[in-house]
């Protein structure tokens, strides 16, 4: 029987099992699956032999005689889930010697995403000491038996992937509550590794790939629209891309050369990315909110000899491109490009794209190949070329998708510029990949338009830094975000008063995360599951860390948590940067990223960002954090109104090495009134401001953080 299960299995749905020889681990031991179809029994089953047990409910064996045939039998273990009992009887069987199938989540995914754990396991664990077998189900969560709201297949590509044998952590002299509750997280990051280390290896190797197999599952599905209101298919986004490609030939530099791209949030910017894919481009995407002088000097050391651009664009924008001109820098617009593509080339892609969808050369990248050449923000010096591979973008893409649990049924919302890391990786590439509606708004500044246009179209993932949050709060109907699921918050730290008025106001919790550029760019992130306010949540999947000591940062003395400087390694972490002494000291590191900033890393494995190290003033032979005066100060000053802004910076001081200055926009603020707030949050005199400079406007970027390196260039002016 078990001999024709297997040949239906692999004639129907090309099943294979990856690493079965672990199952012949002699018991105690437990498998435990993830769970996302009726079938999963099945594709488990014809894997094992006849001593393996499954572990079943006896409520539900009696719901029919279907269900009394499959769940009672010498195959199952059946069990009143109950029954206060029942952990206890499969602590006798594994204690005997036996060898259980036990599904942790007790429940078939209602998303296709691993879903919380119980406890039961992590005590089962605990009290058996048995040895540990995870295992992945790749492509059910796609069947018809499926319960999740993601779309169908009669017959998906089905495999099985068990892992090595594990060893559960010691958990002797912890409190049992305690022991079973690490356990169970203990087993939930292997179920989550596993899951992305399996999606990485035998998943689409490169972004055009990736974003291929999502458009020939649905490709006339409406993945994206932008403001003109017009929806694109999967179809017509690569029709337009394939239309566009072969304008790309001729570009000089030949294979592999950059080009850049100058363009806000519209669905012209993804057709552009696609096409210089399909062309064998790398595009390099410039940050328009910058000026001339930082654009040019981008260009220069990224080597770029044209810039895809649009006059219409330019013209609202007001950028002024001469100083690129003047470099030899060729313009593009694409509006001269599409008037110049034939209405029988057009007809070739369409029809090309009806057959079969496909992106021209896309196929012949390889994942260690540039994909991207994206620029850091350049808040505290010049802004750097930071060169992605396909392997980077995508390892970042399938970290997120193994902790969040996305659906068909979600819409992406992204208004952050596409120059910034995360709203390219996680609120363009992420929903293109995983086949989830995204809108492209041009700007996040537009503090009344956003929530209203949120809320017409029903998004349920939306993104912003706390500038932006706490813009939308004081302009937003209480109603605008009934539908919000997800709301990830990064770039900056977000302020406690923010967090509480989207709480309050929209019964909507943010979670905070923290990445950089260099990253793809998201390092930790809090989610529904695992959630810690005043954190940055904890490491993505298949990164590794490390904390180096830095001298006069101490632990805060309320948490043994170690304190250090971040640095992190992994398959997100960049090929390199463009400019060669940056890259010199990022290859010197054998591929660990120095994030540059202060952490504080806790037992459970959530990070607390302390401030960037350039952040720090060396006063009294301690290091103060400029980012933790500045956020115990932020939210102090209602009575200044919505405009008021307040940035820590430091100066020299001939007597304590440095002294921290308040700076601000509003003239009436006592310097009494930060010593007071300041003490009142348990900080020492070290961290109180000694003045107070009053400046017109506290110069921002396009992310909304604040601009440290114009800010300290204007006080040099001032003083």
């Amino acid at each position: 029987m078990i001999l024709l299960l297997r040949w239906l299995l692999r004639a129907l749905y090309r099943f294979s099992a990856w690493n079965v020889e672990v199952l012949r681990t002699p018991g105690p031991v437990l498998l435990l699956p993830n769970h996302v179809s009726w079938w999963d029994w099945l594709l488990i089953g014809v894997c094992l032999e006849e001593d393996w047990k499954f572990v079943t409910s006896s409520t539900t064996a009696r719901v029919s005689w279907v269900h009394r045939r499959l769940m009672v039998n010498r195959r199952t273990f059946p069990i009143d889930i109950n029954s206060p009992y029942a952990v206890r009887h499969m602590a006798a069987h594994l204690q005997q010697g036996g060898r259980l199938v036990l599904f942790p989540e007790g429940r078939i995914s209602r998303t296709g995403s691993l879903m919380k754990l119980f406890d039961g396991t992590g005590f089962l664990i605990s009290k058996t000491r048995a040895k540990v077998i995870t295992a992945y189900l790749r492509g059910a969560r796609r069947l018809p038996f499926s319960g999740t709201p993601i779309r169908k297949a009669w017959f998906p590509r089905l495999s099985a992937h068990f892992s090595a044998v594990l060893e559960p952590p010691t958990v002797e002299g912890l409190a049992a509550a305690r022991a079973r509750r690490r356990l169970t997280n203990w087993l939930r990051d292997q179920m989550i590794r596993q899951q992305f280390e399996t999606e990485m290896r035998f998943g689409a190797r490169t972004l055009p790939e990736a974003i291929l197999a999502a458009a020939r599952r649905a490709p006339g599905f409406g993945v994206l629209q932008d403001l003109s209101m017009k929806a694109l298919s999967y179809r017509a986004l690569l029709t337009a891309a394939e239309a566009l490609a072969g304008e790309w030939a001729g570009l000089k530099g030949g294979s592999a050369a950059r080009v850049g791209v100058l363009l806000p949030n519209v669905n012209a910017l993804p057709a552009t990315l696609l096409s210089l894919w399909a062309a064998g481009r790398v595009p390099a995407i410039l940050n328009f909110s910058t000026g001339p002088a930082v654009l040019s000097a981008c260009a220069r050391v990224a080597g770029l000899h044209h810039i895809i651009t649009s006059r219409a664009f330019l013209r609202r924008a007001r950028i002024d491109l001469e100083p690129l001109r003047e470099r030899g820098v060729q313009v593009i617009y694409l509006e001269d490009v599409r008037s110049r593509i034939s209405r029988w080339r057009k007809l070739r892609a369409a029809l090309r794209q009806w057959v079969w969808p496909r992106l021209g050369s896309g196929g012949a990248w390889q994942p260690d190949d540039a994909a991207l050449v994206l620029f850091t923000s350049g808040s505290e010096g010049d802004p750097k070329g930071v060169e992605l591979t396909h392997r980077n973008v995508l390892a970042n893409v399938r970290q997120m998708l193994a902790v969040i649990d996305l659906t068909h049924r979600d819409r992406f919302f992204n208004a952050l510029p596409l120059f910034h890391s995360f709203g390219l990786t996680v609120g363009l590439l992420l929903p293109l990949i995983e086949g989830v509606f995204v809108f492209l708004y041009p700007s996040p500044l537009h503090y009344r338009v956003v929530p209203s246009a949120l809320y017409n179209l029903d998004a349920t993932v939306f993104f912003g830094t706390n500038t932006f949050l706490a813009g939308y709060a004081r302009k937003a109907n209480p109603y605008d975000f009934r539908a919000v699921r997800y709301l990830f918050a990064g770039a900056e730290k977000v302020q406690e008063r923010t967090a509480e008025l989207w709480s309050q106001r929209f019964g909507v919790r943010i979670l905070e995360g923290y990445g950089a550029t260099e990253c793809s760019p998201c390092i930790s992130v809090n989610v529904p599951l695992q959630p810690r306010f005043g954190t940055a949540g904890r490491l993505l999947p298949g990164l590794e860390h490390r904390l180096e000591p830095v001298e006069g940062v101490a632990p805060d003395p309320s948490s043994p948590a170690p304190v250090g400087r971040l640095l992190v390694r992994g398959p997100n972490v960049m090929k390199g940067y463009v400019n060669p002494e940056a890259n010199t000291r990022f290859q010197a590191l054998e591929g660990w990223y120095d994030t540059g900033d202060i952490v504080q890393a806790d037992e459970d494995g959530f990070l607390r960002i302390l401030g960037r190290l350039k952040r720090f003033a060396k006063i009294s032979g301690e290091m103060v954090s400029l980012s933790a005066v500045e956020d115990a100060l932020t939210g102090g000053f209602p009575q200044y109104g919505p405009r008021f802004a307040l940035a820590i910076m430091s100066k020299p001081d001939p007597e304590k090495g440095e002294r921290l200055i308040a700076v601000t926009n509003e003239p009436r603020l006592p310097l009494e009134a930060l010593r007071q707030i300041i003490r009142s949050k348990g900080f020492s005199n070290l961290a109180v401001p000694r003045e107070v400079v009053v400046l017109g406007e506290i110069p921002r970027l396009g992310t909304g953080k604040t601009d440290y390196r114009a800010l300290a260039q204007q006080l040099s002016q001032a003083s």
